[in-house]
């Protein structure tokens, strides 16, 4: 069994780990950089060392600080979270070569997995169905255009590494393909140090479902149902649930069987998720693997609520060389709807938000579960991903959970800096979403109407106390005489749903 873990990692998902942790009584190292050193992470560890400066290149990127601080600690393990280098095959081989157990699959799978091109040729040697597409060996861009007429059109034009959409170029008239794949790969090797491109079918408002698999050293291999990933902005993931409101029972036996595999075929080990798009609806539909992600999602609570299982704690297990922890069949129950709240001003293009927390106060409420890494009087850092917390509800049908997640964001205060969670509600009360039938294109033709701030009218309570506390700085013999009485404008016997 792991002894000592060092999490490569910061934030809510560092948190999340140090947890599991405790259940198992395995003792656990935090690492920060300088603008971390009094995150919340540091502080509930077992032991926290420094990484280096705050740019993540110098810290929490850098492979050899971490080993030097997985030595210096006396670590047995590393746990890589998400982000970062927890798909980097390179920090999972030096951790192997370092006799450190790395808390995922092996690196070899990683390298395969981690290029879109090797995994293509891996899911259809395995019978799994892929989007139809093109993977050249000419990388001129002769030889892409070639690939796009091949391929046809409409398409779109991706890199091998990386993902996030970062690099990706759709194309829908043969006279963008040069364009788009200049630009596909000046991103491509800007972001990922890795121009290498391929091409796809463009598949028109598809939904995007992926499918959790969990395997083991002794050859066990299990999925964990679903999860609907399909309101997207630019690619990133923003609401999540299971179980998908757009899958079938048939339909969901035919993906997770594909995703058990295709996570067979490759050799896979500890928490994995195949993504999907899905075409059509009904038991007829189809659909294609996009890619597998070799690591623990930040989406995971969404599973872990309607299966009861905590697959930090099971990620721990397997990776100390114990079978799968769940001897019975796996059931789904009920539904979980999770919401990701960003420092960030939809108003404004989503440009992201930092510094200080003045006020931040998480939902309490039967039903709600907060995952987060920021806390009151906190600060958010502007070198890191802007997510201050993932609200996760739960409850006995969709309608419910959602109904449960619009009342714990309504009632999640932040002041000092701006978030996302009124555009969050505006995308949870959207028809659209209500009915279960949201695609991959939703917010591209809502998000622009879902993102603006509409002027809202003060309550006339808070009115009356801004204009009394005006008037309480203007001379008494300039006031206006015989004022109303204090109780037909004071907030506080006025005040009921209304909160600052």
């Amino acid at each position: 069994m792991i002894r000592r873990l060092l999490i490569a990692n910061r934030g809510e998902i560092a948190l999340r780990i140090i947890r599991a942790c405790r259940e198992l009584e395995i003792e656990t190292v935090a690492v920060y950089s300088e603008a971390d050193r009094r995150a919340p992470h540091v502080a509930a560890a077992d032991r926290a060392l420094a990484i280096g400066p705050a740019p993540a290149a110098e810290s929490y990127l850098s492979i050899p600080r971490l080993l030097d601080a997985a030595r210096a600690s006396g670590a047995d393990a590393v746990h890589p979270g998400y982000g970062f280098l927890a798909e980097n095959a390179a920090f999972a081989a030096a951790c192997e070569q370092a006799t450190l157990t790395f808390v995922g699959p092996p690196s070899r799978v990683i390298a395969t997995m981690g290029s879109k091109i090797d995994a293509r040729r891996a899911m259809h040697a395995a019978g799994v169905p892929i989007v139809p597409g093109d993977t050249p060996d000419d990388q001129t861009d002769a030889g892409l255009r070639r690939a796009v007429e091949r391929v046809g059109l409409p398409a779109i034009v991706k890199p091998s590494a990386g993902g996030g959409g970062k690099g990706m170029r759709r194309v829908r008239q043969a006279d963008e393909i040069a364009d788009a794949v200049q630009a596909a790969r000046r991103e491509a090797t800007a972001a990922f140090g890795n121009g290498t491109l391929y091409v796809e079918r463009l598949v028109e408002r598809p939904r995007h479902v992926e499918v959790q698999v969990f395997a083991d050293n002794h050859g066990g291999v299990r999925h964990l149902f679903e999860r609907e990933c399909s309101v997207q902005r630019r690619h990133q993931k923003i609401i999540e649930e299971s179980p998908s409101p757009g899958l079938t029972p048939a339909l969901r036996d035919r993906m997770t069987s594909a995703a058990v595999h295709a996570a067979r075929a490759v050799g896979y080990r500890n928490a994995g998720t195949l993504e999907f798009l899905v075409d059509g609806s009904g038991d007829d539909a189809r659909f294609y693997c996009l890619e597998m992600n070799t690591r623990l999602q930040v989406e995971h609570p969404v599973t872990e609520q309607v299966t009861g299982l905590d697959l930090v704690r099971a990620q721990l297990l397997v990776a100390s060389g114990e079978p799968l922890p769940w001897s019975e069949a796996v059931t789904q129950r009920g539904h979980a709807v999770e919401a990701r709240v960003y420092a960030e001003d939809p108003s404004q293009g989503f440009v992201p938000q930092a510094g200080p927390l003045l006020l931040y106060r998480e939902p309490q409420r039967p039903g709600l579960r907060i995952d987060s890494g920021v806390v009151e009087g906190g600060e958010v850092s502007v070198y890191y991903d802007p997510m201050m917390a993932k609200v996760i509800a739960s409850g006995e049908t969709r309608e419910i959970t959602i109904a449960r997640l619009i009342a714990g964001l309504r009632d999640f205060p932040v002041l000092g800096i701006r978030t996302n969670i009124p555009f969050l509600l505006r995308i949870l009360e959207h028809p659209r979403f209500r009915s279960g039938t949201v695609d991959t294109g939703f917010l591209d033709g809502e998000g622009a109407a879902l993102a603006g701030d509409p002027e809202m009218e003060m309550p006339s309570f808070v009115r009356a106390a801004l204009e009394f506390a005006t008037e309480s700085r203007i001379p008494t013999e300039s006031r206006t005489p015989n004022p109303e009485p204090r109780e037909s404008w004071d907030p506080w016997t006025r005040l009921q749903s209304w909160r600052a």
